[in-house]
């Protein structure tokens, strides 16, 4: 019988609700028939913990109830605990003695201090079975893009897939070699992290991986669902993912993994190493980069990862016993519930508008669009490359670094480095490819050929091919941010002086433009949300909506809004999110930004859009940029006349707002100071 634990984990008192232990037909052949009392008090002596009904002192005695949980506890089970360290809560364990178990048997990849360990299988045991791919090579690359890292994974894939094809044509088996590709985001977008979309497209539009060959696992996309991965007939040679293959899964075939996230998580790495171990068919090729593995990460995202590896090996590479998948960054399948206006704010239903940028055309206007409308109208010939120009290579030269690892026999230190080697980068200059690694910035081939024509001929008024090509990555990384920064000032020029033209309006359209919604979905759950609260554990009272869940909020986001709360000047506040039906500001640069908060003074003489900021991130370029737009909208909105739509919005101007984690609560101060406080 296979049980989970958690369908019989309750104290003694809480266990009726569970139908294990709920009296039922079907056991009646275990225990003495109900009017035999001598019987059923003969047995409950035998067995004293058995659920029943009645006192053996009433007249109506003791009855035992027939349930699925007495049974068990009648029949003395062998029980089998798959995952045994995580059963040594006091709950726990009293849930399985109520079993009377007649023998317990634990499997675990960390057993406990306390456990009676019977038999150890140590990583050189599944060595020397060839079960695992050892050595674990790992390579850290010198640039700092993450494409370069996922170009190299792609890369070693295809160097690996070479190799197994040839040693199926001498008669081995089949072996399709996979990379497993750890990005920072699975769920919503965003341009602050390396979102598993972007892996995917830079895979499709720069190493021409075709779109079958992918596969996305995350909570909300199974691209692995129902595939079997070492079918012949399976084309998948990338999955990507944040942390869903951390438990429960595991592929022969997985060879690479690259690590593209800049803040590695010390469980999930250890955990996405120990997916990718598994020696295909359980027996060595007897070719060295076959019965391998590798990691190939970018220096940023580096940290401790040989400690993190070698715990990785000892705890949870080496000990694949789960039958458990764990999902962690999915959504609650039970749907979303509408949370309204509260009741003495539904009057501005439908009514709570805010200006975005708009092109005015001959029928009227539209949203503006970056592609249409900014990016197009990007004047390249006054590109500046005298950023790439003035470089002198011998302070971009940095060799890239491989490291092997092999199990030990010290317990207490499981992997020895086996190998460390320095390798000059050395490539041929190819215009064509320099060319394709500037696409995402520069979409036009031409123009980016332009570019890399005049850079690599600078570069030769100095320098021979051989340290050009030596170089050529960190080359292409710097040209790729110059010509970055470049288009950023440009677009700056086209969206002002489509300002100054008139052609580009900071524009409220009542019916068209934005309006915050009148409802906004939260996640049900079997409990109920945790409403955003006080220290004194009153629930926040000036929020636009009825309520506001907890989990919606980082600490620095919640410490504004419950002091948004006690504001006297303030009407309402609203938490705005990104995507959906989020008020949003399209500026010059590509991706939309997106303000945290939405406020109105008292008397809704104005409307304030808040964007916060930790102070760790001022003046950084992203944040200068939406300082910029900011400032910019802000000005505009106080240009802003909303009489068009009506009297009750003829006052009403809109300020947009950064404020910054150290200086936040000074600048909500002055944002909401009263009129006699303004003057003063």
């Amino acid at each position: 019988m296979l049980l989970m634990l958690p369908s019989a984990n309750r104290a003694k008192d809480q266990r009726e609700a569970l139908r294990i232990f709920q009296d039922r037909s079907g056991f009646e052949l275990f225990f003495p028939a109900e009017d035999d009392r001598s019987a059923q008090l003969a047995l409950l002596q035998q067995y004293p913990n058995l659920d029943q009904y009645g006192d053996e002192n009433q007249a109506a005695g003791v009855v035992l109830k027939t349930s699925l949980g007495n049974t068990l506890r009648l029949i003395q089970p062998i029980m089998i605990i798959d995952e045994g360290h995580k059963s040594y809560t006091e709950l726990a364990r009293n849930t399985i003695k109520t079993f009377n178990p007649t023998f317990v048997l634990e499997l675990s990849a960390t057993p406990r201090a306390e456990a009676n360990v019977l038999v150890t299988i140590t990583g050189m045991d599944l060595n020397r079975e060839e079960m695992i791919k050892l050595d674990l090579n790992v390579h850290w690359l010198a640039s700092q893009d993450w494409k370069d890292t996922l170009r190299a994974s792609y890369q070693k894939i295809q160097q690996l897939d070479g190799v197994a094809q040839e040693y199926r044509a001498r008669g081995g088996k089949y072996i399709r070699p996979i990379c497993l590709v750890q990005v920072e985001r699975t769920g919503q977008y965003t341009d602050r992290h390396i979102h598993v979309d972007d892996a995917k497209k830079f895979l499709i539009e720069n190493c021409h991986v075709s779109e079958e060959q992918i596969a996305i696992k995350s909570a909300t996309n199974d691209g692995l669902e129902d595939v079997d991965l070492l079918s012949e007939d399976c084309p998948i040679q990338f999955i990507l993912t944040k942390q869903a293959l951390q438990e429960g899964w595991d592929c022969p075939f997985a060879y690479v993994l690259a690590i593209l996230s800049g803040s590695t998580s010390r469980t999930a790495l250890t955990q996405l190493v120990g997916r990718m171990l598994r020696q295909p068919y359980v027996q060595k090729t007897g070719i060295k980069s076959l019965d391998e593995s590798y990691v190939v990460c970018f220096r940023a995202s580096t940290g401790n990862l040989i400690q993190y590896i070698q715990e990785g090996f000892e705890t949870e590479g080496l000990s694949d016993l789960r039958n458990r998948i764990r999902e962690t960054d999915g959504t609650d399948d039970q749907g979303y519930e509408q949370i309204r206006y509260r009741p003495e704010l539904r009057e501005f239903e439908g009514k709570i508008y805010l200006p975005r940028f708009v092109i005015q055309e001959d029928a009227g206007f539209r949203p503006v669009s970056y592609e249409m409308d900014i990016l197009r109208r990007i004047d390249w010939p006054q590109v500046d490359l005298r950023g790439i120009f003035e470089v002198t290579l011998s302070d971009l030269e940095e060799d890239d670094i491989r490291m092997g690892f092999n199990l030990s026999d010290d317990r207490f230190r499981p992997l020895v480095q086996t190998y460390a080697e320095h390798e000059e980068t050395t490539v041929p200059i190819d215009p064509v490819f320099m060319t394709r690694q500037l696409l995402d910035v520069v979409p036009n081939p031409w123009v980016a050929y332009d570019f890399v024509e005049k850079t690599i001929a600078s570069f030769r008024e100095r320098y021979e091919d051989r340290k050009i090509g030596a170089n050529l990555v960190a080359i292409v990384n710097r040209l790729k941010h110059v010509l970055d920064k470049e288009k950023s000032r440009l677009a700056q020029r086209v969206f002002l002086n489509l300002i100054e033209s008139g052609k580009l309006i900071f524009f409220v359209q009542a019916i068209r433009d934005f309006a915050v919604p009148s409802s906004i979905p939260v996640k049900r759950s079997t409990t109920a949300p945790r409403r955003l609260a006080h220290e004194d554990n009153q629930p926040v009272q000036m929020s636009l909506f009825e309520y506001e869940p907890e989990e919606e909020f980082n600490e620095y986001e919640r410490s504004v809004a419950l002091y948004l709360d006690k504001q006297k000047e303030l009407l309402w506040w609203h938490r705005n999110l990104v995507g959906g039906n989020a008020f949003e500001i399209q500026g010059w640069e590509p991706h939309a930004i997106y303000p945290d908060f939405i406020t109105a003074r008292e008397g809704y003489t104005e409307v304030i859009v808040i964007e916060t900021k930790g102070a760790h991130l001022r003046g950084n370029e992203d944040t200068e940029y939406k300082r910029s737009v900011l400032e910019l909208c802000s000005n505009l909105g106080y240009r802003t006349d909303w009489e068009a739509l009506g009297e009750e919005f003829k006052y009403h101007r809109v300020r947009f707002q950064m404020v910054y984690e150290d200086e936040w609560e000074a600048g909500i101060n002055s944002l909401f100071a009263s009129e006699k406080e303004e003057r003063e």
